[in-house]
């Protein structure tokens, strides 16, 4: 916020300019001839006190000595505004106070005393008391209306913070801090109207603001105007036909309006734009994925928007690829995009278990074989991985290492009568490949019994 920046800059001149006038108060060269020459020498000393201890961070003892100079002389008002520093520096807020306050009552016009006094009242949550401060600050810098249209919205004033937000837009312009402070007001009553209101009055007062058109559709869109926010849509797009990011929304707009060539058009600008983020790039293409698994027909489009994003795909993306064809009964591609997906998070264990059925249904039991035992370092525990994994073997007509991973996994399978069936299916097949013939019946006729109990 400006009244931390504002209070830094005071800070700094304050260390500078403070000693200097109130020394410039004291005649160094005049001869102590009487009484007020030792009281002018006595107050140098405990003043010189205490600016030292205040530079060790010997915060009490600086207050101290300056309790002693203002014995010697309480007029001068920089004594208390120090003072002040120093107790709230020792979180002694109500003295510091107290100090503060005496400073602001000698020199009632300074704004450093005032801007001091009114970090103690927020300190120490004195809501009222900081507003009222704030309102003398604002009279010398009018960067502290920010300030004080934040208190509003503390003491709950909403409506003169907002009042007062408006007069800073129409005197120095719209800015994101005053923006973020007008929609926690709105957020925090609710009231959408008002909001929406602001928005078409900054559309309307400057029509070529991409930002404030897209913020109003978003706003339209988040209370159910539908129909308003694809106008507002279509408003931009009249405006600045070069838009980009209004497309995120109108693919939308024209998807539920059955307006599919243009829908699709949308997405290819949003989707070749690189103006656009990644994440919200994921988005359409999931939304498109969706759209061609309820209508086929549109599948070849899809294939040209998958290709515009190659590089750009996220593990979620691919996934929704890989099932969308998985349903499509293309499995190759299917598996070609579970692989992609397994690439960039190569322990998660769904993909993994899907990339090896496909493997398994696809014939590709070498590669399976090779991967289920890669995962069975990950995953030791996991009764499908060792299935999967006897299963290749034996494709393979590789029965003993089969055998090998089919008895170990077993004693994973718990309470799954189908999966413990599907592992002495494949002991026997196992021990049939190595001519055990009674070994593989006595395996298939544990098999049988137990689906005969399902």
């Amino acid at each position: 916020m400006m009244k931390t920046k504002h209070y830094i800059l005071l800070l700094c001149l304050g260390i500078f300019l403070f000693p200097l006038n109130t020394l410039a108060q004291v005649d160094f060269n005049k001869r102590p001839d009487d009484d007020l020459g030792n009281v002018e020498d006595k107050f140098q000393e405990y003043f010189f006190e205490a600016l030292k201890q205040k530079g060790i961070e010997n915060y009490q003892k600086s207050a101290d000595a300056l309790l002693k100079c203002i014995d010697l002389k309480d007029d001068d008002p920089v004594l208390y505004f120090e003072l002040g520093k120093n107790y709230k520096a020792l979180k002694n807020f109500g003295a510091a106070e107290d100090a503060l306050k005496k400073a602001v009552s000698k020199a009632p016009d300074n704004e450093w005393y005032l801007d001091e006094l009114y970090d103690v009242y927020i300190q120490q949550n004195e809501m009222d008391k900081a507003l009222k401060t704030v309102k003398q600050l604002v009279k010398f810098h009018p960067d502290y209306k920010q300030d004080l249209a934040s208190l509003y919205i503390r003491v709950e004033k909403y409506k003169d913070a907002l009042k007062l937000l408006d007069e800073m837009d129409e005197q120095l312009g719209y800015s994101e801090d005053r923006d973020y402070l007008r929609n926690q007001i709105y957020n925090i009553t609710g009231n959408h109207e008002d909001r929406i209101e602001n928005l078409e009055a900054r559309v309307k007062s400057n029509p070529e603001d991409e930002s404030t058109y897209l913020r109003l559709i978003y706003r339209y869109s988040e209370t159910g105007e539908t129909q308003k926010a694809f106008d507002a849509a279509k408003r931009l797009l009249e405006q600045n036909p070069e838009s980009q990011l209004v497309h995120l929304a109108l693919y939308k707009f024209y998807l539920d309006e059955n307006d599919t060539d243009n829908a699709i058009q949308s997405m290819k600008v949003v989707l070749t734009s690189p103006m656009i983020k990644p994440e919200a790039k994921t988005k359409v293409l999931n939304d498109f994925v969706k759209f061609v698994g309820q209508n086929p027909q549109y599948e070849s489009d899809l294939v040209e928007i998958t290709a515009l994003v190659s590089e750009d795909k996220s593990v979620k993306t691919l996934l929704e690829l890989g099932d969308y064809y998985l349903k499509s009964n293309d499995k190759e591609k299917a598996l070609g995009y579970y692989q992609d997906a397994l690439k960039q998070e190569p322990n998660e264990f769904k993909i993994i278990r899907d990339v090896l059925l496909l493997q398994i249904d696809l014939n590709k039991d070498a590669q399976a074989a090779q991967k289920s035992k890669e995962a069975l370092d990950i995953f030791p525990a996991q009764p499908i991985l060792y299935l999967i994994n006897g299963v290749a073997n034996n494709k393979l007509k590789q029965p003993e290492k089969a055998i090998e991973s089919l008895e170990i996994g077993l004693d994973y399978v718990i309470e799954n009568p189908n999966m413990e069936a599907d592992f002495y299916k494949q002991l026997s097949e196992a021990y049939k490949q190595t001519n055990n013939i009674s070994q593989s019946e006595a395996f298939a006729k544990k098999a049988e019994a137990l689906l005969k109990e399902q």
